[in-house]
């Protein structure tokens, strides 16, 4: 098929080409894609040359990758071969940038899993994030709540606390700092067993 054809291809044909070995198939799933990769990876990373080297592993994955094994959703695919590299890099960095809407994430991950191990630390990890939240002080405590459980703005929760955006950021901050430093090994033992490396 000639490289102008392919622009129309679907991602299953290109992946069929490739398969053949066909750099002009790869090189259109590699435009298509490599900027969603990219972001995928700066939003975790926020490094604009880190992001680009884990586009790159994922791209070069892809192209050297064993061609018998299925790809059912390219983007799928993609996405979470940059969110084990991006998690694979902080490991090594010896670094990891817990939010809590990843606790959700790894619920979703835990589920086709059926390791007692696993299924322990998983629940010793929501049991930790669950008591450190809940031994906040106060206000950190109800600014978290609002902000990750209600979603609300920063300036949403300043005029309901009554205080300014800037202490919401502050308390916002120093309750996110000691939730990270507390679960940080815990969490880096789960990406051991719900992430294929």
């Amino acid at each position: 098929m000639p490289g102008d054809e392919l622009v129309n291809a679907t991602d299953d044909f290109l992946l069929s080409e490739i398969g053949k070995g066909n750099k002009a198939a790869f090189d259109q799933v590699y435009n298509k894609y490599w900027k969603k990769i990219f972001n995928a990876a700066y939003k975790r990373l926020e490094d604009t040359d880190q992001a680009k080297d884990v586009a790159q592993d994922v791209f070069v994955q892809l192209w050297t990758r064993e061609k018998n094994t299925p790809i059912e959703n390219l983007n799928a695919y993609l996405h979470t071969a940059a969110r084990n590299a991006v998690f694979r890099l902080l490991e090594r960095e010896g670094r990891y940038a817990f939010f809590p809407g990843e606790a959700a994430e790894l619920e979703k991950l835990k589920a086709p899993h059926s390791q007692t191990d696993g299924d322990m630390l998983f629940k010793e990890f929501l049991q930790t994030f669950h008591a450190l939240t809940a031994s906040l002080p106060e206000q950190q405590r109800l600014i978290f709540h609002l902000r990750f459980q209600e979603g609300r703005s920063s300036q949403e929760i300043a005029d309901t606390l009554r205080v300014s955006v800037k202490t919401v950021r502050n308390q916002m901050g120093r309750a996110l700092a000691r939730i990270k430093q507390s679960l940080l090994p815990v969490f880096l033992l789960l990406l051991r067993f719900f992430i294929s490396f």
